[in-house]
């Protein structure tokens, strides 16, 4: 019996280790990579500071992650991004977590005059927005037609290739007006004059979110997720001007 006795507590430390060394990696795991809309920026970036971050915009992040970019998360600006990578089973079933509104702003100095969205009609106005593939160049343009103003395309000067650099050069004054997300003008309201946009106007912004299939770290990501649709996520995001997870249309 002495002697059958150490043969027993090897064969337990055999059995526990590969447990112990599974739940030693685990608990290594790196920070996520989380590939966002740019407007999501200023808010993922003070929300969570120990992530890895890649701004830009939802059309260009769909395609990066669609040829295999190392992205644990993919958070959109529309759900026609997130939607087309789960159809094609790139990413897991993307889940909505904030909304967004749209307003026009101007520089501070206001050079053409511009009060209200409807005087781009008249004012001699040199106008910059997002070009279509991206969301919030698609909301433009709804907006834009709903108002009776698509006209005014024709003073586009620039197609940005996101919400950032619409409103980077509006705030730098190399533009008159340029539409972008509310969230996106409070980031430069020292530099800026933001015009509302009726309410009958706005478009549906939706933001879905989504673990990426390939990820080696989806329970970590999942998790993630899980923390942002909580009350301490939604209460950041709500500081930062976006709005309440909007209710399923009937």
């Amino acid at each position: 019996m002495r002697r059958a006795a150490p043969l027993l507590v090897v064969a337990a430390l055999t059995i526990a280790l590969p447990i112990s060394t599974t739940a030693g990696a685990s608990s290594k795991a790196g920070p996520l990579t989380i590939y966002a809309a740019a407007s999501l920026t200023e808010v993922f970036s003070a929300y969570d500071t120990a992530q890895k971050y890649n701004f830009a915009g939802s059309n260009v992040l769909e395609t990066q992650i669609r040829n295999g970019a190392p992205a644990d998360i993919f958070a959109s600006a529309a759900p026609a991004n997130t939607q087309r990578l789960f159809a094609a089973g790139i990413v897991e079933k993307p889940v909505t977590f904030t909304a967004n509104r749209l307003a026009l702003i101007v520089p501070r100095s206001n050079p053409a005059g511009i009060k209200s969205v409807y005087d781009l009609r008249t004012k001699n106005a040199k106008l910059v927005i997002a070009n279509p593939a991206v969301p919030v160049g698609s909301y433009t343009r709804t907006v834009l037609k709903k108002m009776g103003l698509s006209s005014v395309l024709d003073k586009v000067v620039s197609q940005e290739s996101d919400v950032k650099a619409v409103t980077g050069k509006v705030a730098l004054g190399q533009a008159d007006a340029g539409f972008v997300y509310v969230t996106d003008a409070r980031a430069v309201s020292d530099q800026v004059t933001t015009i509302r946009i009726p309410a009958w106007a706005q478009p549906r912004v939706r933001y879905e979110i989504a673990v990426v299939s390939r990820s080696s770290n989806k329970v970590a990501a999942r998790a993630w997720i899980k923390r942002l649709l909580s009350t301490r996520g939604q209460t950041a995001l709500k500081n930062a001007g976006f709005l309440p997870i909007p209710k399923a249309s009937s």
